[in-house]
């Protein structure tokens, strides 16, 4: 369950970090939005007080989780890459939101700077996969997570059978080039293509949450199964 050198992926998404949001939304086709809703619809379900978001980047997971949980929930969001940081704190700004976000953190998913069984729900959109050891990762969630409390990963998986040439056609023939075009920055997302075709199956992450120490997991596909929204719980 090794995954990338961290000092690769971060200095990737430095790169890309000003540009990062109107990329994502131009190669997903706006899909991305969709995703992010189903997220916090799930998310809605489970009632949390206080909300985790790992990899949070430059904030829209948790600006989604703002709109759509109310001001009551009390969100905090880490990333380890800074300049992603500071595009989420600008957007935080534009959007009056500094009293409703307790605040964007710089610090590390393999070793959270939270206390045991701080929150109710932890979440973590396109980030797992970018982790340099998922299972010491999945234990730092589980540790910082309420008995009963939940995990909610968004992320890429693997397409069924029948969508994947053209996927696999689109993600590395034509994406980085149109990146490189909006980012200037073509090898961002080459790395994209390569981190996702390396990545577990629905069934595979699933295997290995469970191994991590969560109960009650689940997974469900959307969108060809492009993407998959994993779920599971930490037992009381």
């Amino acid at each position: 369950m090794n995954g990338p050198d961290p000092a690769a992926v971060e200095a990737t998404f430095s790169s890309v970090a000003n540009r990062y949001d109107l990329a994502n939304h131009w190669l997903s086709g706006g899909i991305d939005f969709y995703w992010r809703n189903r997220l916090v619809n799930l998310a809605k379900e489970r009632n949390p007080r206080d909300i985790l978001d790992l990899a949070t980047g430059s904030g829209d997971v948790l600006f989604a989780l703002r709109k759509g949980l109310g001001e009551q929930v009390k969100l905090t969001g880490l990333d380890f890459c800074e300049p992603m940081l500071e595009q989420a704190r600008q957007k935080r700004a534009i959007r009056g939101l500094e009293k409703n976000i307790n605040q964007f953190m710089h610090g590390d998913c393999l070793a959270l700077p939270f206390e045991d069984e701080s929150f109710d729900l932890i979440t973590i959109a396109f980030g797992l996969r970018n982790l340099a050891d998922r299972a010491k990762g999945l234990g730092e969630i589980l540790r910082v997570l309420r008995p009963g409390g939940r995990l909610i990963i968004l992320e890429f998986t693997q397409p069924y059978l029948w969508f994947r040439p053209f996927y696999y056609l689109y993600l590395k023939g034509i994406l980085p080039w149109v990146a490189r075009c909006l980012t200037g920055d073509r090898d961002a997302y080459l790395y994209l293509g390569t981190s996702i075709a390396g990545f577990p199956n629905r069934g595979g992450l699933c295997k290995e949450i469970e191994q991590a120490g969560f109960s009650a997991v689940s997974a469900r596909a959307l969108t060809f199964s492009i993407v998959a929204l994993h779920e599971g719980r930490k037992e009381v």
